[in-house]
């Protein structure tokens, strides 16, 4: 079934966001979302890598891969081309905003192994998208992973300055959190 590029972006933004209903991209998802500013940078730069990655390994796919009869390689070569994109992103964050670039720390190399930015390559080629297709689907993906790392950031900045039993405090509070978060967007399931 061919979708439009209105339903894939609804979609992967809210019914089926690569967070709350698919569960992928978890560790950058709790690992940079304690300040806004961290989770800010961190979908900006998911949101590049995951669009430039998709775009380039769908090319990849159809004009090397699927022509060649090498498809067995494509998990190889998408994570190649995602490690690339993603050691741009690094230099160029190095360079233009290093207080960012500390922030981020171990997370920003961690993009390399996101497997919300490997999902979406991969779901690209099996849904059968085409490239515009393709593209929607990475940016929509990109911008559902932004929406949840801003909510939860928005969340946690809120939980450190509330009045949390010491038991809950920190990490299980925020795994709660990510738990109803998750929950809600199930609300959104009837929309596509």
């Amino acid at each position: 079934m061919k979708m439009s590029i209105f339903a894939i972006m609804v979609s992967t933004i809210l019914v089926n966001n690569y967070v709350f209903a698919r569960f992928l991209g978890i560790c950058p998802f709790l690992g940079v979302s304690s300040k806004m500013e961290t989770a800010t940078g961190m979908g900006l730069a998911v949101t590049f890598v995951t669009t430039f990655a998709s775009i380039i390994t769908y090319i990849i796919q159809r004009n090397i891969l699927d022509n060649l009869g090498l498809q067995y390689l494509q998990t190889i070569v998408f994570i190649l081309v995602i490690a690339s994109l993603v050691q741009f992103v690094e230099l160029a964050l190095k360079k233009i905003s290093p207080g960012l670039y500390s922030a981020m720390g171990v997370f920003l190399p961690l993009i390399t192994t996101n497997c919300m930015v490997l999902g979406v390559a991969i779901l690209n080629i099996q849904e059968g998208f085409t490239l515009i297709q393709t593209v929607t689907n990475a940016v929509g993906a990109s911008l559902g992973f932004f929406l949840a790392l801003i909510l939860i950031a928005a969340l946690r900045e809120k939980m450190d300055i509330a009045d949390i039993p010491e038991a809950l405090a920190g990490f299980p509070i925020t795994l709660i959190a990510a738990g109803l978060m998750s929950i809600a967007f199930t609300g959104f399931a009837g929309l596509i």
